[in-house]
């Protein structure tokens, strides 16, 4: 008899399915996000351009951001997701050993990946609602909500708003330890058995979408993008 799917996800295979499969949903939209931010650097009609396509693709056979929408209901029914079943596993973790070992029994590797995940997760989720606010919705933008997007981009990383490019820095290096640690548990939980193969992918996945990410700012902020 086939197992329910609310059953499924009950369990603790159920809950790192949904991991993987949420984290790999927010790994393709960090590759495009990446790919999209670098049309900065061909200058700001392009870059305009190219904000405004997201809007308008699709039309006239779909409403104006109808396909934006849809993508941003199922990026953020993903980041619930996986949140969720984040909570949820280390929740069962400390109800399964209660009590800590007298003797630290787990590597200081892994102690250093559950915390770069757990506390890391918590600032992403943070960075989150601030880029919205800024770059999104311009609420908090230094060039205002009225102003394009290449304005805003080229007005939040200008010298003077130097906390932001480091808040912005910090973010995208916690995205990127986050990412490599994700992608070798997600590996692990789909049963792929050749490690050095999704180890390697995981460091290069991540150290090349931090570098795209941190292109962006560090141009900024040296005048290359003006």
């Amino acid at each position: 008899m086939a197992v329910a799917l609310p059953e499924l996800y009950r369990t603790t295979v159920g809950k790192k399915a949904v991991m993987a499969v949420t984290g790999g949903i927010l790994v393709l939209f960090l590759i495009a996000h990446m790919a999209g931010n670098l049309k900065v650097f061909l200058g700001a009609s392009e870059f305009d351009h190219y904000a405004d396509w997201l809007r308008t693709v699709g039309e006239p056979a779909v409403p104006r951001r109808g396909l934006l929408t849809v993508v941003e209901v199922v990026l953020g029914v993903s980041v619930v997701l996986h949140m969720w079943s984040a909570i949820s596993l280390a929740r069962t973790a400390r109800r399964a050993r209660p009590v800590r070992y007298a003797a630290k029994r787990t590597s200081h590797a892994h102690g250093y990946a559950v915390h770069t995940m757990r506390w890391g997760g918590v600032i992403i989720a943070l960075y989150l609602v601030w880029h919205l606010l800024d770059l999104t919705f311009g609420a908090v933008n230094p060039a205002g909500g009225a102003a394009t997007p290449y304005a805003k981009v080229v007005a939040d990383f200008a010298p003077s708003h130097w906390y932001v490019t480091v808040f912005y820095v910090v973010a995208v290096i916690l995205v990127g330890l986050h990412l490599r640690h994700g992608i070798r548990s997600a590996a692990q939980t789909l049963g792929l058995t050749a490690r050095h193969h999704y180890d390697l992918a995981a460091a290069v996945v991540s150290a090349l979408l931090v570098a795209g990410f941190l292109a962006v700012p560090t141009a900024v902020t040296f005048g290359w993008v003006k």
